[in-house]
């Protein structure tokens, strides 16, 4: 396989180099490669946490009765209120 690299990309590739870090262009892709792998696998892995976590709000929000938009406001605004007086 042959790639292209614009400049910046090789000036990045040789600023590893000349740091003494990497041996070769080739050790310096393939570890690139390895992050970028790590990173998609990352990515993939919390997807499916958050998946799993809007499936369970789901489930819970089907057990528990609505609530009308007002009433809930003022749950929030009252739980504000408590925890101001207990910081105070």
């Amino acid at each position: 396989m042959s790639i292209s690299l614009t400049p910046n990309q090789e000036r990045f590739i040789q600023t590893k180099l000349q740091a003494g870090k990497y041996h070769s262009a080739e050790e310096v892709l393939e570890v690139a490669l390895r992050l970028l792998d790590e990173y998609d696998r990352a990515e993939t892995e919390w997807v499916e946490d958050v998946r799993e976590k809007i499936d369970a709000a789901i489930s819970a929000s089907d057990q528990t009765p609505p609530i009308d938009g007002e009433t809930f406001v003022n749950q929030i605004l009252e739980r504000f209120q408590q925890a101001r007086q207990a910081q105070e």
